[in-house]
């Protein structure tokens, strides 16, 4: 069974309803390693050789964060400069999370529907991820099609669905940890949740 660590970064977890379903939805699996960044450094000081030791045991690296301003929340970006150095992440020497899978997962304020050529956002959720895209890339890490919460307001006030997004979730982890998982069958994916959808 492979290892999974959620590198969660979220700066209000307390008050997240999605985030929070989601991480109450899979902390009781032994095989996962939840790691909230804001929880860890509330000072914003990211120990390097601490975060390298925990990715050195994963298989699957999950980024699971609000999709702020098109990016990440600004610890995680910190996490990125810091974390995935040259010659450790990337470079002549830098195959230390070579064959690692990478997921995202993010939640979104606008729907679905806003993120398309002809949508407010102009660009579709994996056009938006390219930059986490590459960098899996730089790694040698295979990125996985994203997991997206659209409307995160109007979710977190239909309990029924919210549930249900929570429990693809869950058994997506499930198929992540499985040591025949065949990421072929979601390669074509522009989200996760089309496999849903379908």
């Amino acid at each position: 069974m492979r290892n999974i660590l959620i590198i969660l970064a979220h700066p209000n977890l307390a008050n997240s309803q999605i985030n929070r379903t989601f991480i109450d939805a899979i902390e009781q699996n032994d095989k996962v390693t939840i790691h909230d960044l804001y929880l860890t450094y509330p000072d914003g000081v990211i120990d390097i050789d601490a975060e390298q030791a925990k990715l050195s045991s994963a298989d699957v690296v999950i980024f699971q964060h609000p999709f702020y301003w098109y990016s990440a929340p600004a610890i995680l970006k910190e996490w990125f400069d810091l974390v995935l150095q040259f010659n450790y992440a990337y470079g002549p020497k830098g195959n230390a999370l070579k064959g690692k899978q990478w997921l995202t997962v993010i939640t979104t304020g606008g729907s679905k529907e806003a993120y398309c050529t002809q949508g407010h956002n102009r660009f579709t959720i994996r056009e938006l991820l390219t930059p986490f895209d590459q960098t899996a890339h730089l790694c040698e890490m295979e990125f996985l099609p994203p997991f997206v919460a659209h409307s995160a307001r109007n979710l977190s006030k239909n309990p029924d669905k919210l549930k249900h997004l929570a429990e693809q979730y869950q058994k997506f982890i499930h198929e992540l940890q499985d040591d025949n998982f065949d990421s072929e069958s979601v390669s074509h994916l522009q989200t996760l949740n089309q496999r849903w959808e379908q």
